[in-house]
């Protein structure tokens, strides 16, 4: 369950801005990300090797 996960916002979320996200680990190393501004809604769900692709795309 989502309410259950230790959720961690961006460093780069300001608060007042429209850039919001926070991420979390399920113990089985699945990486979750979601906009902190709306918790309810989807979250993008990725194995940890498609999480290291993901984060060497977009540092790029």
């Amino acid at each position: 369950m989502t309410s259950e996960l230790n959720w961690k916002k961006s460093s780069y979320s300001s608060g007042q801005g429209q850039e919001c996200v926070e991420a979390t680990q399920k113990d089985s190393g699945t990486i979750k990300i979601r906009d902190s501004k709306n918790k309810n809604e989807s979250e993008l769900e990725f194995k940890h090797k498609e999480w290291g692709n993901f984060i060497g795309k977009i540092k790029h």
